[in-house]
């Protein structure tokens, strides 16, 4: 497993940093996940998860920066149970999966179109890298949020009862739940 500095070069030179994202560049909003995910208490190969999440495209951002059927790539640079977590991420077929999640605990994969059933452990940091992500986006464009609260609310609800606690606090200060 390479260190932070080798994945953050390697993230870089495949222009991370020259793609626009809500807030900046793909690049700093990879960072910020990772960052957050540090700050929320999550173990360093969630948060190597967090930095490289949108490594195979996601269900909601098409861009990849690698095909998934390379993922030994991200393997030798993350380590496997990191890589494991960005292939989760990145495959989840979001309309399948999202609003079932805490309750199934399944994710369907959209590449190949099987459904993983995940251990509780699991479960809860994709769904915190999930929710982190999305509190990214909304906290730096909160028109998003504006736009789109049903969704979110119902989405942000229906996972609280799987996310870890300090998040629990984040989801209830952005719906205005206090």
């Amino acid at each position: 497993m390479s260190d932070d500095v080798d994945v953050r070069a390697w993230l870089q030179e495949r222009g991370t940093d020259t793609v626009r994202h809500p807030g900046g560049t793909l690049y700093q909003h990879l960072c910020r996940v990772s960052e957050h995910l540090s700050e929320v208490g999550h173990r360093p190969e969630v948060q190597a998860a967090g930095l490289t999440h949108a490594a195979y495209g996601t269900d909601g951002f098409d861009l990849a920066l690698l095909f998934w059927q390379q993922r030994d790539e991200l393997r030798g640079l993350v380590g496997d149970e990191a890589e494991e977590l960005v292939y989760l991420y990145g495959s989840c077929d979001r309309d399948r999966t999202w609003l079932t999640l805490p309750r199934a605990g399944e994710v369907t994969d959209r590449f190949t179109g099987t459904v993983r059933t995940l251990e509780a452990d699991r479960l809860t940091e994709f769904v915190d890298l999930s929710l982190v992500n999305e509190l990214d986006v909304l906290h730096q464009n909160p028109g998003i949020l504006e736009r789109n609260r049903a969704y979110f609310t119902a989405l942000f609800t229906a996972w609280e009862p799987v996310v870890s606690e300090p998040l629990v606090k984040e989801i209830h200060n952005v719906l205005g739940r206090v």
